[in-house]
């Protein structure tokens, strides 16, 4: 256990819609069933940017954003048994306590102590570990990885592999495992299959993994930039489009390549157009498949 105050950097932001501002935090020790931890690699999400818009409800500012990281456990608090000081680790968005209805649920994983069950602005004790000119700075999502050391609940972490490199794996934290979990646990891809993916960014590349790994006889990438379609091919697109290639809509060009739509389609852009893209080709499948 740790008494100690660290004081580091970390990315506050102070109010809604305003800059990021590298302060010098403090980040207090971690409490019973807490783990703090020397953040050593982060990536950047679509979502920090929507809540640092406000887009987002229920967050307190002052916070500290960030929810992909990987890191290296700093010291552990009382009744901390699932990691020890030096293990590799990757913080959890999505906690995991293993001990509610729905961690116990084999069909789902949303765990009762998410963000959409309760505040992660702060720890479970209702305090904040971090202080910044005197006042207090909330959480995001229990684990805030845009600061040098953060503290988290031990039902927010996961240990990871000695040798794994944490530049990379700190995607798992979630940008690749949204995107492979969406191919392999929500869509259940079957071998033979043809899947769409709308968006190459980061999560769409992970979709592209998964319908991989799940047997997908042909993988149609979608995306404006054709930068990505390099990546996308060797990571296992089997086909690579850009709808600013073709005159009629994208689902029309779809539909004509395959003759009957797709068995799965994945909509990784977040726009209202590409879903009323996926959802025509689905529909159109599922109706010629009856």
């Amino acid at each position: 256990m740790s008494t100690s105050v660290i004081k580091c950097k970390a990315a506050v932001a102070w109010e809604v819609d305003k800059p990021l501002s590298i302060e010098e935090v403090e980040v207090a020790p971690p409490k019973a069933h807490e783990v703090r931890v020397k953040i050593v690699a982060t990536g950047i999400c679509g979502t920090d940017d929507h809540v640092l818009k406000g887009s987002i409800p229920n967050i307190d500012y002052p916070f500290i954003p960030g929810h992909e990281g990987a890191g290296i456990v700093e010291s552990i608090g009382e009744g901390v048994t699932c990691v020890k000081p030096g293990d590799k680790v990757i913080p959890l968005c999505l906690p995991q306590c293993g001990e509610c209805s729905f961690c116990l649920n084999p069909d789902t994983n949303c765990c009762l102590k998410t963000h959409l069950h309760e505040s992660q602005n702060l720890m479970p004790d209702k305090t904040s570990r971090f202080t910044c000119k005197g006042k207090a700075i909330h959480h995001f999502l229990w684990i805030s990885t845009f600061s040098e050391y953060t503290v988290m609940p031990d039902s927010a972490i996961a240990r990871i592999d000695d040798d794994a490199p944490l530049d990379k794996v700190c995607l798992f934290g979630c940008g690749f495992s949204t995107g492979y979990g969406a191919a392999i646990n929500t869509a259940k891809v079957k071998p033979g299959s043809t899947c769409a993916i709308f968006g190459l960014g980061g999560v769409g590349l992970s979709v592209v993994v998964g319908c991989k790994s799940a047997g997908a006889s042909r993988i149609i990438g979608i995306d404006i930039n054709k930068d990505k379609f390099t990546k996308a091919r060797e990571l296992g697109a089997t086909e690579c489009i850009n709808p600013q290639d073709f005159k009629k809509p994208i689902q029309e060009v779809l539909l004509e390549m395959t003759g009957h739509g797709v068995d799965y389609s994945f909509e990784v852009v977040g726009h209202t157009d590409t879903m009323v893209c996926k959802y025509t080709l689905q529909l159109f499948h599922k109706f010629h498949s009856m």
